[in-house]
């Protein structure tokens, strides 16, 4: 038999919408905007199971709770993609690529901004799990037959001890171990996407205002230079005239 580990005390660590199996099974399935029979997936042998609708706050809680549990080593990706946010492909992108700045790299959703992990956090899930994308999928039997499969591969539990996610509360203070993540609300998120953006366009007028600039001063110094050719010009032709 695999070996297995404790999870974090009171596992799942963070609240949501998701139905739990056994904490010693090696499979977690996120149904992301597919709202399918999470009871009976975790019949089927998962240790969690739930839908995943947002790139920023979903995806927190959905890493918060694996990474917990040491005992899960693969994240089954299925259901249909969240229009918009696509969480699925935001998923797999973070655990491709991570974070660079806060932002998902390579995620194509709308706000993919992580605010709460770490990267030793991020870290800890690539190391952790392996995605299995069989995004759009939802017949339960297509689900269960990969968690079987998944089942017969277990390598045992990750060779740590549960991660816990510790977030600061309003205050500054951190919450004790254990505590319910609060992850950005994707309303506060989207300000900040959009604050980003804002931040980027006023870098780039400040360097077309730099390059007008320097084609108007260089218009001017043309100016200059053409008026002061033609007066000489001018002088030379009006001296030649006076001499003859």
């Amino acid at each position: 038999m695999a070996n297995k580990k404790s999870p974090a005390s009171g596992w799942p660590i963070v609240q949501g919408d998701f139905h739990t199996g056994d904490p010693n099974s090696p499979v977690a399935v996120v149904t992301m905007g597919s709202h399918l029979d999470e009871g009976a997936i975790c019949s089927a042998g998962a240790a969690i199971a739930g839908s995943c609708k947002t790139e920023n706050l979903g995806l927190e809680k959905v890493i918060a709770n694996i990474i917990s549990n040491p005992n899960i080593r693969f994240v089954i990706t299925c259901g249909t993609e969240v229009k918009g946010h696509l969480s699925g492909q935001s998923l797999i992108a973070l655990h491709k690529g991570g974070v660079d700045g806060g932002k998902i790299v390579g995620s194509k959703g709308a706000i993919p901004f992580i605010e709460n992990l770490s990267g030793d956090h991020i870290k800890r899930f690539q190391e952790q799990v392996e995605i299995v994308d069989i995004m759009e999928a939802e017949d339960l039997g297509v689900v269960s037959a990969k968690i079987n499969e998944l089942t017969a591969r277990d390598p045992g539990a990750f060779d740590a001890d549960a991660m816990v996610v510790e977030i600061s509360d309003e205050s500054g203070g951190a919450v004790e171990e254990g505590a319910e993540v609060r992850p950005m609300s994707a309303e506060v998120a989207l300000i900040h996407a959009r604050m980003k953006t804002i931040q980027g366009m006023i870098t780039n007028l400040g360097f077309y205002d730099k390059f007008a600039a320097g084609v108007y001063g260089g218009k001017v110094e043309g100016l200059m230079i053409g008026l002061i050719v033609s007066f000489v010009i001018v002088g030379l032709l009006l001296a030649g005239h006076g001499v003859s």
